[in-house]
């Protein structure tokens, strides 16, 4: 099998010219917005999981919303045995994902905006250069294949998963400190049956320069924590300019999502950010995004009380997705990527 089979077929055009199919639909949606380059690429602060300064935190995540996680305890095995099976499976033929990455996982293209059952919602945004595959962490153990490859695959995202739920608990706990915050307003604020993981690839190629990995965004989530690859390309928006986030093997990075923003009173802020592919190179990315419990409201003096039930319920009723909250409202809809 070629390397162009495993790819969605609007895809497979992209080294030559624009396919038709993708021209239509940039049309008929939103232009790219900004299309500034990274002025520069930035050494992020660093935080470190062994010994963490609330102080230090805290200033972090007021005045960047995004830092550099180092000493997490994940082992650099693991972290390379899951890197080779997301691209081992990603690699695979566009029919084969389809018809092998069923519930609870799902697999996508196009756009990173997906139902919380999991389907993309279509038409929402401008076709973003990526495909993935979701993992409900919560429903993985109901997987089952006949593949090895995706036995081998399950495991390992399970023991992904449960590092990333005590790296997440223990950020957040830490972080709940710092902002001084009651059992109330802490309560449920986020729950690690929410947790999922989205693998990311984003297909090199001539269109780099017309198409975005993903476009700017923020997350909604409580805390997204990323592994990135050497390839690059995640930028975030700070001190209106754009800056690129040099990768570095064995780290992790963090952002503050639009929950936890909110949870915070703005204390905390929801740092805006995209993924610019490459023309050369591939990018795979493993992402964990954490939420509040479903039932759980939040209560914010910037914002009326709102689960995130709500917003997800929200979000799935327009279709395409509007900035429907503003300050004293719910949240604007938001999706989850790197």
């Amino acid at each position: 099998m070629s390397n162009l089979e495993s790819y969605p077929p609007v895809f497979r055009q992209h080294k030559a010219s624009t396919p038709p199919q993708l021209a239509e639909l940039n049309n008929n949606s939103n232009s790219m917005g900004d299309t500034t380059q990274a002025s520069s690429s930035v050494d992020i602060p660093v935080v470190d999981l062994e010994c963490l300064s609330l102080e230090m935190l805290g200033e972090v995540c007021k005045e960047w919303g995004i830092f550099r996680l180092v000493n997490h305890g994940i082992p650099p095995s693991l972290l390379s045995k899951l890197e080779e099976h997301v691209k081992r499976v990603l690699s695979l033929s566009f029919d084969s994902k389809q018809a092998l990455l069923t519930n609870p996982l799902s697999y996508f293209w196009g756009t990173p905006l997906l139902t919380p059952t999991g389907d993309a919602l279509r038409g929402a945004l401008n076709i973003n250069w990526l495909e993935g595959i979701n993992v409900p962490l919560c429903h993985l153990q109901q997987f089952e294949s006949e593949d090895p490859r995706l036995h081998d695959f399950r495991h390992y995202l399970e023991e992904y998963g449960r590092h990333l739920s005590r790296i997440a608990t223990t950020l957040f706990e830490a972080m709940v400190k710092n902002l001084n915050l009651g059992p109330k307003q802490s309560e449920s604020s986020l729950d690690e049956s929410t947790g999922f993981i989205r693998v990311y690839r984003y297909p090199s190629g001539s269109l780099a320069d017309e198409t975005w990995g993903m476009m700017e965004h923020t997350d909604s989530s409580v805390l997204s924590i990323v592994n990135q690859d050497q390839v690059g390309g995640l930028e975030f928006f700070k001190d209106n300019e754009w800056l690129l986030v040099n990768p570095i093997s064995g780290t992790l990075v963090v952002n503050i999502g639009d929950m936890l923003q909110a949870i915070s009173d703005d204390q905390y802020m929801s740092v805006k950010h995209r993924v610019r592919t490459n023309k050369q190179a591939e990018r795979f990315s493993i992402c964990y995004f954490v939420f509040p419990a479903k039932g759980s409201v939040i209560r914010s003096s910037k914002y009326k009380p709102f689960t995130y039930t709500d917003f997800q319920q929200q979000r799935v009723a327009e279709n395409p997705p509007s900035n429907y909250g503003q300050k004293d409202s719910t949240f604007s809809i938001k999706y989850n990527g790197y």
